[in-house]
């Protein structure tokens, strides 16, 4: 096994170690689930009464529906804003899940480790799985997708998958980049570096632009669908295990130890912002409100006031929670608040 390369929430179970938190469209009807085999993994998620305060690390909205993902195979359901939740019906794995995304309410896609990949047409109650590979060794970490149709894979040590029919075919892709600015040419004589395969831990879309946050201070950025990557200049050498696009070529990435950064040049450059925690940052929302939260490892809650300027240390207020619990992931649901899942499950808290 390839020793990992940084921790993050990208890798639930290190952060677990650590005291912390850190397919595929639809088959077609009559297709046949994939065969179960004596791996405990690889087996269906059963249904437990604590699920909903089990490690989850994903959360998305899925019509009026949210669907959260997380150990075991757990898949959680809430029909009333994140008030109460059940597990769905039929999980076929029993693999950590790490993200989940939705193209419509009932169109849903999860992926996990042992690179799982599941689908779900009827909004999350069901799940199909369309691609397991154990012997990678390695988890995916994020995955996203354009429409019902196009969509991206992203995972430890660089793999990337990506998919035209919806996830009935995945197509695993060496991941490569090309600097944004070009770099000096290496002294004569002297060999460049061969590229390590980074963790790729989130992917998000920004307009018609497509960004990567991953390990070692790396950005990319895609502006022909992820057909093509450049690589950003952060100026950061630490990892990013998030991004928050807020429109206007502006973007936030966060990561490690508190660490803050924003762009206002579509990833160009990119600018520190100081705020008051050295908490590992997660995963961030914009509301409806226009308020902006980001969260991460020991409870952490950092909120931007209606109208702030996300660059200036100032607007940031730290909001810790008394629990110090672990926090993975945050939703904005009208009328709701905030809907966060993490290290003791799901709850909503106020947004101010």
């Amino acid at each position: 096994m390839r020793p990992l390369m940084s921790v993050g929430r990208s890798v639930a179970t290190t952060l677990l170690a650590l005291g912390s938190i850190a397919g595929v469209a639809a088959h077609a009807a009559g297709d046949a689930p994939a065969p179960i085999s004596a791996d405990p993994i690889d087996q269906p998620a059963l249904t437990e009464p604590l699920a909903a305060r089990s490690l989850l690390l994903d959360v998305a909205q899925a019509g009026s529906r949210l669907v959260a993902v997380g150990e075991r195979g757990h898949v959680l359901l809430s029909d009333d804003s994140g008030k109460t939740w059940r597990q769905a019906k039929s999980v076929p794995t029993r693999a950590m899940l790490t993200a989940v995304t939705f193209a419509d309410a009932n169109t849903g896609w999860a992926v996990g480790h042992d690179e799982v990949i599941l689908n779900t047409v009827d909004g999350g109650e069901t799940w199909t799985r369309s691609h397991y590979a154990p012997e990678s060794q390695q988890p995916l970490l994020d995955v996203w997708f354009a429409d019902s149709r196009r969509g991206i894979a992203v995972g430890a040590y660089g793999s990337y998958f990506d998919t035209t029919d919806g996830g009935r075919n995945w197509t695993s892709r060496k991941f490569a980049s090309t600097p944004l600015r070009k770099p000096a040419p290496a002294p004569a004589g002297e060999q460049e570096d061969i590229p390590p395969e980074y963790h790729l831990n989130k992917i998000a879309a920004a307009g018609a632009r497509l960004f990567i946050a991953a390990e070692a201070g790396q950005l990319y950025r895609s502006d022909d669908g992820g057909a093509t990557w450049l690589s950003l200049p952060s100026g950061y050498n630490g990892s990013f295990f998030g991004l928050l696009p807020l429109g206007e070529q502006q973007i936030l990435a966060f990561g490690l130890r508190g660490n803050l950064y924003r762009s206002t040049d579509d990833g160009a450059t990119w600018s520190r912002v100081d705020v008051a925690t050295t908490a590992m940052l997660t995963d961030g929302v914009r509301a409806s409100d226009g308020s902006l939260t980001l969260v991460g490892l020991s409870g952490t809650v950092l909120t931007a006031a209606v109208g702030a300027d996300p660059g200036a240390s100032a607007s940031w207020t730290l909001r810790q929670q008394a629990d110090r619990k672990g926090l993975s992931a945050v939703l904005a649901e009208p009328g709701a608040g905030l809907v966060v899942v993490g290290e003791d499950g799901t709850r909503t808290l106020a947004l101010r």
